[in-house]
């Protein structure tokens, strides 16, 4: 057997020792980290060494990633991530893990200790050091958010390259990744940095309601509506893309256009966080917590957002054609409607506890809105304060990435991200989407179940030929990519039969000829 098939072995092999190559790219890369703390430090430094910084961190991950998977033959093995430390919970992870989360702490919590100053003030630290550049982009001085942006955006622009070198077999990885740089670098930080310059609002594709969820406080909506014919274009857009757009494209490609193609939290555990995807738990307990911590979020962020608008409401009586009591009925007749149409007609496709789930959440909502109504009191600022801190930046920033190296990159999109939630509800009971396991080549050997970020048993569809149709499933194809016998492929078809997992389970009293028959009459109809 060649060298070249032994590395292709599905058993793969221990890790080797940093090669020379790796050692100078690793050196470089902390180079420029040592640059920006200096920074911090309120070290005086010029713009040049901003950009040295910058380069230098996007160079070494660059020179690592060529030699690590250059000279490879294309395909993915497991590479031992089990053995290494930094992928294995080791001391390395769990000390990259606690300083992640001390990194977002202080940018959430305490900026001061990055150089932010009061308004009026010259910035310090780190944010001075990236004030030129501020001023060059949007005429304004920076801000902790402008330089968490940068390094965001670094960090997916220079993994992404890292990540399309490694799956550059599949044509399929290689498009994502390059549509998550674009929308991460156009829409997500130099669009809107530009628009402030213009002093113009701005409505970010990459961030939809619900995981956008100032999008209906009263500061953005007076933005929209002070911003004339340009910000009712962007406010409009907001509203289309909740209930028009996000609905149609999920239909036919299912979560996967968003969570895996656009969204910025998405394209930073795709890129950066891709050496922890084997660390999600697949067990059946951190799955049922998965289902009502995620659905949890999403009433509690639902609930919120009635209550900042019907504030907005309150506070500006006569200055729109909808009162605030009219927009708690409508809001209520429309979810009484929702519910009503998927128990009548999904209901077969929802599992007991979450029938049970379901009702009890649409009385929560319905409750929470009825006592809005009768007594006038809404605490839609209050309940805005406690869902900023305690979803939009302890689970979604500190957890959902600080504990990448601990618990996998997609923590906050399995168990927090209420988008994740309402894309799931819609590609479970109403998209095309699934993937088609071929029971017969399954030989077992984990790789699928090892790479599933969110914490689906892969291989246990994939023994009983059965469709993979989960709403959890953000549609990376990582699963298919690593698949040695192209046992699973994404693929949109007829809604009918894509649930299939009874016929399988009936085993040998299935008649295969009648299954056939069905299947292909159902083919005809879509």
């Amino acid at each position: 057997m060649s060298t070249a098939q032994k590395r292709m072995a599905l058993a793969g092999e221990p890790p080797k020792n940093l090669s020379t190559t790796q050692k100078v790219a690793t050196g470089i890369g902390w180079t420029g980290l040592f640059i920006l703390l200096l920074s911090i430090l309120n070290t005086q430094l010029p713009l040049i060494f901003l950009w040295i910084s910058l380069a230098l961190i996007a160079a070494g991950v660059i020179l690592f990633a060529n030699d690590q998977y250059l000279g490879k033959p294309a395909g993915i093995k497991n590479d031992g991530v089990w053995f290494k430390n930094i992928s294995s919970r080791g001391s390395l992870a769990w000390g990259a893990g606690i300083l992640l989360t001390l990194f977002y702490v202080v940018l959430y919590w305490f900026p001061e200790y990055l150089g932010l100053t009061a308004s009026g003030e010259a910035n310090t630290g780190i944010i001075a050091f990236f004030d030129p550049l501020s001023r060059m982009i949007s005429g304004h001085p920076a801000s902790q958010w402008f330089v968490y942006g940068v390094l965001y955006t670094l960090a997916i622009l220079a993994f992404g390259y890292k990540f399309i070198l490694k799956y550059r077999h599949n044509r399929y990885e290689v498009l994502r990744t390059f549509s998550v740089m674009f929308f991460q670098l156009g829409f997500a930080f130099l669009i809107p940095e530009i628009l402030m310059r213009l002093n113009q609002p701005y409505y970010n594709p990459n961030v939809i309601w619900p995981l956008n969820y100032d999008l209906f406080a009263g500061y953005k909506l007076n933005e929209f509506f002070s911003a004339g014919n340009v910000g009712l274009i962007m406010l409009g857009f907001g509203l289309a893309s909740i209930f028009v757009i996000t609905p149609i494209l999920t239909y036919f490609y299912g979560k996967r256009w968003y969570c895996s193609w656009v969204c910025g939290c998405g394209g930073l555990a795709e890129t950066a966080g891709d050496p922890y995807r084997h660390l999600s738990d697949k067990s059946r307990s951190s799955w049922m917590l998965e289902r009502w911590l995620i659905h949890f979020v999403l009433v509690f962020v639902v609930v919120m957002t009635i209550a900042v608008v019907y504030s907005f409401l309150n506070e500006n009586p006569g200055e729109f054609w909808l009162s605030k009591n009219s927009f708690l009925l409508g809001t209520g007749i429309f979810l009484t409607i929702l519910f009503s149409l998927i128990m009548i007609f999904k209901r077969d496709q929802l599992a007991k506890d979450a029938k049970y789930g379901a009702i009890g959440f649409f009385i929560v909502i319905l409750s929470i809105i009825a006592l809005y109504y009768t007594s006038g009191i809404s605490y839609g600022y209050l309940l805005r304060e406690w869902y900023g801190f305690l979803i939009g930046a302890a689970f979604s920033g500190v957890i959902g990435v600080g504990f990448y190296p601990i618990f996998g990159n997609r923590v906050w999109c399995r168990f927090g991200c209420p988008m994740a939630a309402i894309l799931g509800m819609q590609q479970r009971l109403f998209s095309r989407f699934r993937i088609t396991t071929n029971g017969g080549q399954c030989i077992s050997c984990g790789n699928c179940s090892t790479y599933c970020e969110m914490g689906i048993d892969v291989r246990a569809y994939a023994q009983k030929g059965e469709n993979i149709v989960r709403s959890s499933c953000v549609g990376c194809g990582i699963c298919s990519a690593v698949c040695p016998r192209g046992v699973l492929k994404l693929e949109n078809g007829p809604l009918d039969g894509r649930i299939n997992g009874d016929d399988v389970l009936l085993g040998n009293d299935v008649d295969l000829l009648d299954l056939i028959q069905q299947q292909k009459k159902a083919a005809k109809k879509s």
